[in-house]
């Protein structure tokens, strides 16, 4: 089983693990209901087994039905999902550039008496 970054997926393919992510497990026909302009059933099925062929996903029996999980924990898939952001828009060379300029302690959580009141 091949793994393939999540940052390659195509559009549709990236659309169908955010709606795994969130529900933690899907059908096919969940998929399908929760798929903005979904395609047809069978694109979906065809679409989980390539999925599960790249290794993003798994899957188990449910009597007829199969039931859908993503094979890398969600706290891992946000690390990696951040990372490629970072590396998208901020290369390696200037984060650390751009580190060195934030002031120390420029990250602190501030007492914020706006938000303070609303407790």
């Amino acid at each position: 089983m091949k793994k393939k970054a999540l940052d390659q997926l195509s559009r549709r393919e990236r659309q169908i693990m955010e709606v795994i992510y969130r529900a933690g497990q899907a059908t096919a026909t969940e998929v399908l209901e929760r798929l903005p302009d979904p395609p047809s059933y069978s694109s979906v099925r065809a679409l989980l087994r390539i999925l599960e062929t790249k290794g993003h996903l798994r899957h188990v029996a449910d009597g007829t039905r199969y039931v859908f999980a993503p094979t890398l924990a969600p706290d891992r898939a946000r690390r990696s999902a951040m990372q490629s952001l970072l590396d998208t828009f901020f290369p390696r060379e200037s984060r650390r550039g751009a580190a060195r300029r934030v002031p120390a302690g420029a990250f602190r959580r501030r007492a914020r008496p706006d938000l303070e009141a609303d407790r």
